[in-house]
């Protein structure tokens, strides 16, 4: 049975996110949360943030280029590693966050029963009815896709952070 993920007291929450090859999408939002959680003051609320993949294709690259570009570009410091997924991962994270449907599907089917971890979409935190809540893959399109990429990841963070702050992610 998985374990829902609590911040009251003095617990604090280890966050990770998924995406397919841990270059794009998954830095960023490590990278993202990273830097809202300085911004909002919310530090005192996470112990972790990460990333990684559910393949090893890229294992032991840094972010794609144009992640990191975008990143800067928005004023965001990224510095990531690509890994794949570990069994591990799913009693150190209290939340992994997969950036789209088949990430999530991946993570429940490699879960291993009775874990901690509290796995979702990242989109779940979506308040904008006119953004889309999967997070998608912009790797072999242009800059505009990681900018998009970029705005969703970064309203995610602020309305998980909102909630978490006052115990209801």
């Amino acid at each position: 049975m998985t374990r829902e993920p609590s911040n009251s007291g003095d617990n604090k929450i280890s966050v990770a996110f998924c995406c397919l090859g841990n270059i794009c999408r998954s830095p960023m939002a490590e990278a993202v949360l990273r830097h809202a959680t300085s911004e909002m003051k919310l530090s005192h609320l996470i112990t972790e943030i990460d990333s990684f993949g559910t393949s090893g294709f890229h294992a032991g690259d840094g972010p794609d280029r144009r992640t990191v570009q975008t990143c800067r570009a928005n004023g965001v410091p990224v510095n990531h590693v690509s890994r794949q997924v570990r069994l591990s991962d799913f009693e150190r994270f209290d939340y992994i966050f997969a950036m789209d449907r088949e990430n999530l599907e991946d993570l429940k089917y490699m879960q291993p029963r009775g874990s901690k971890s509290k796995i979702m979409l990242f989109g779940a935190y979506c308040e904008d009815p006119k953004m889309d809540k999967i997070i998608s893959d912009p790797y072999y399109g242009g800059p505009d896709g990681f900018q998009s990429s970029f705005r969703q990841l970064d309203h995610f963070s602020r309305t998980f952070l909102k909630k978490l702050a006052v115990g209801t992610a």
